[in-house]
């Protein structure tokens, strides 16, 4: 009924509501970010990991943090699966949550930032100190009516760091910073508006006129993780792919701007195992490999998929589908293409359709995977049900074969019509479904 409602009020009308919530959830909770030192990470992909990267080595470096991002909120010691299907939760919401923290003693609080979460002002009431540009490209498009409205919103984040009130917390004055990834022809878009320190990082041989230059260097991507140097420091990491050493420099970044020496945290990250719901295995037991993914877009299935260049394997079954609800419609055929060229079986199953018709979101995905040379029924396979998928998965799966199954992560819910939302993990499932078939 609320979406409904929505529909019909002016834009004004509505941007005008979505302020006055943010201004009276930030009177109601006290401005409790300006008692943090705040991290705001934004951009297409990657941001999730960053956040929980930052996380754990500002913990490991002896402070109390707390987080909050599509994969968990934090609270110092307390940590819970994000189970609400929004990445940037509501203005209350978030203020009540920064207010725990504050509550908590935490010194930092870590926060996700979308654009989506920009354009209905749930940034306003929180003071940011340091702000992280991950990358972009085309993402939730017909929401913003097109790419450079995707990239204004994220711009706004950066153009408010200039009017946040400076802060001074135990004695010392909170720098405000912007870090960038100097790899992203954005990056100067960011980089360009004001702070006191800015930073960017780099895999490659970017370079920046306005920024501290952090580069990593002699790259070795490995089937069991990653290694790295920066400044003839050893990075060892158990994370896969080339994508998570760029998650991994820019929380790096985030550590050097808060004066964490490279060597401790060097040592921090080789005590970090794996990121929930981010090319996460499965094990229990089976003679083949699983892994759960939360990539749901093209560029980020492109880099799953180099990945698993490095992880030893036969054949590979994947399961997929794509998000209803008007969302990005072009990429669907596009993922059936990017599946059905690099998978030996492709299965496409029901995932969030919310309003839409699942059969015909399936059906669309399933096009590109013909295009791409997969027979229906032979190689190819629509099946609706998400757990009757995971278990045809399984049951072609043979020793040494790698099943992929993309696209939720570690979400809590499967959303349908009206907003419903069916309680599911796909973590769960998958050991759910693997004890009967070992069993």
């Amino acid at each position: 009924m609320l979406a409904l409602i929505k529909k019909f009020i002016p834009k004004k009308c509505l941007q005008l509501y979505h302020y006055t919530l943010a201004i009276l959830a930030n009177v109601v909770y006290r401005n409790p970010s300006d008692k943090l030192i705040v991290i705001g990470v934004t951009g297409t992909s990657g941001k999730s990991t960053v956040v929980y990267l930052i996380s754990k080595l500002l913990e490991k470096a002896g402070f109390r943090v707390g987080s909050a991002s599509t994969i968990l909120f934090k609270v110092d010691k307390w940590e819970k699966i994000n189970d609400r299907k929004m990445t940037m939760i509501g203005r209350f919401a978030l203020q009540r949550l920064l207010k725990m923290m504050v509550k908590a003693n935490c010194q930092y609080a870590v926060v996700e930032v979308t654009s989506q979460g920009i354009e209905q002002f749930r940034h306003l009431g929180i003071n940011f100190d340091v702000l992280l540009f991950t990358n972009l490209w085309p993402e939730h498009i017909e929401a913003h009516g097109g790419f450079e409205n995707y990239k204004r919103a994220k711009l706004k984040l950066f153009g408010k760091l200039k009017t946040e009130t400076p802060k001074l917390i135990a004695g010392k004055k909170i720098i405000k910073t912007i870090i960038a990834n100097l790899d992203s022809e954005h990056s100067k878009d960011f980089l360009n508006h004001w702070a006191e320190v800015k930073f960017g990082y780099t895999l490659g041989n970017s370079s920046s006129d306005e920024a501290k230059v952090v580069r990593a260097e002699e790259i070795e991507l490995l089937g069991q993780g990653s290694n790295f140097q920066i400044n003839h420091n050893p990075f060892q990491t158990r994370l896969l792919g080339r994508h998570n050493v760029e998650n991994i420099l820019a929380a790096l970044t985030v550590g050097m701007s808060q004066g964490l020496s490279l060597s401790a945290m060097a040592k921090s990250l080789e005590t970090i195992y794996g990121v929930p719901g981010r090319i996460e295995f499965i094990d229990e037991g089976q003679k083949f490999k699983v892994v759960v993914d939360y990539a749901y877009e093209p560029k980020a299935v492109e880099a799953l998929y180099e990945v698993v260049k490095n992880v030893d394997h036969r054949k590979i079954i994947h399961i997929l589908g794509s998000t209803g609800g008007g969302r990005d419609t072009s990429r669907r055929p596009k993922l059936g293409i990017l599946a059905g060229s690099n998978a030996d079986y492709v299965i496409v199953a029901n995932e969030d359709p919310y309003d839409e018709d699942p059969k015909k979101i399936i059906d669309q995905v399933a096009f590109g995977a013909r295009q791409a040379g997969k027979k229906l029924n032979h190689d190819l396979f629509k099946i609706m049900d998400r757990r009757s998928a995971i278990a045809k998965a399984l049951s072609l799966a043979g020793p040494n074969d790698l099943v992929l199954i993309t696209g939720k992560g570690s979400e809590q819910a499967i959303v349908v019509k009206n907003n419903k939302k069916i309680l599911w993990d796909d973590r769960k499932v998958v050991r759910e479904e693997l004890v009967k078939i070992i069993n």
